[in-house]
């Protein structure tokens, strides 16, 4: 007898995999998207021109920028000066500090503040250490903590861990073979650092400084901890207009532009670090075909 076979096709089951996305989805609506949509809409019911206009919010907005520029730039040299070292002076103790420099990345900004009150403050070890060798004397010899330099200095102490970090996983893709060739042709160590070594630090270094200058542009927890009054910046201003004045269109239209800002960096960063890596690969595919 023949078997009848039934050629009809079946329609395929429809996949239901885009309802796993619906959890996720949903809490990045209610957890981000919604909250800066209510400081834009509350920012519509300020006085943009009024705010924008003042002279305590341009005060505001050079600072902020100076601030986080400075503290980029020294997070930058001390982060490279300390990823070169790790990685290729080798010292006792230096996977000690490797850790230690990880546990930075896990403590709250604040504490960092609360170190260096308690070790250059007016009142600190190291002046206290000062006058008892040389004597009381009417002005502190360390007086820096409540100034832009203070805010600088410990920005730069905690976030040069997010610098050194990056930097030192590129420095680990670098072939040995590479460092040691160069050596053996009497390179020194300074033609090797810019020969080999930056190269393939660049990428590392644009996104550990583009990561550095938003996280400055927006900290708040340093500014306020350190106790600097005459320091106003973007953040601190934001905290005093909808906490201390209850000011909140003011506080929200400053808070829109501060998203902004740090929005068009981030794009800024993205391009940067497509063209570097685009660059890279090309270099990468002439010395394949050098070869």
């Amino acid at each position: 007898m023949l078997e009848v076979t039934d050629t009809t096709t079946r329609p395929a089951p429809q996949s239901r995999a885009w309802l796993w996305l619906l959890p996720p989805l949903t809490l990045v609506l209610m957890i981000a998207c919604y909250p800066l949509a209510r400081v834009f809409s509350e920012s519509l019911s300020g006085s943009w021109s009024d705010v924008l206009g003042s002279q305590l919010f341009r005060d505001a907005l050079w600072r902020t920028i100076t601030i986080a520029t400075a503290s980029t730039a020294g997070c930058l040299v001390l982060g490279l000066f300390v990823a070169v070292v790790l990685a290729f002076v080798p010292f006792p103790g230096s996977t000690v500090v490797g850790r230690l420099i990880d546990t930075v990345l896990a403590l709250p900004s604040f504490l960092i503040t609360l170190a260096f009150t308690f070790l250059y403050g007016t009142a600190g070890a190291v002046n206290a250490a000062v006058s008892a060798i040389a004597g009381e004397s009417p002005e502190p010899l360390l007086d820096f903590l409540y100034t832009p330099a203070g805010v600088i200095a410990a920005e730069i102490t905690f976030f040069t861990p997010f610098v050194v970090r990056p930097l030192l996983a590129a420095f680990s893709l670098i072939p040995r073979a590479h460092l040691n060739v160069a050596a053996s042709l009497g390179a020194s160590p300074w033609t090797v650092l810019r020969s080999i070594v930056l190269p393939e630090a660049w990428p590392a270094l644009a996104a550990g400084g583009s990561l550095v200058l938003l996280l400055t542009l927006n900290e708040f927890g340093i500014v306020l901890f350190t106790g600097a009054k005459g320091v106003i910046t973007l953040p601190v201003l934001v905290y005093t207009r909808g906490i201390v004045t209850f000011d909140l269109p003011g506080a929200a239209v400053i808070a829109s532009v501060q998203v902004m800002v740090s929005l068009a960096l981030y794009a800024l960063y993205r391009i940067v670090f497509a063209r570097l890596t685009a660059r890279r690969g090309d270099d990468n595919a002439a010395v394949e075909r050098a070869q």
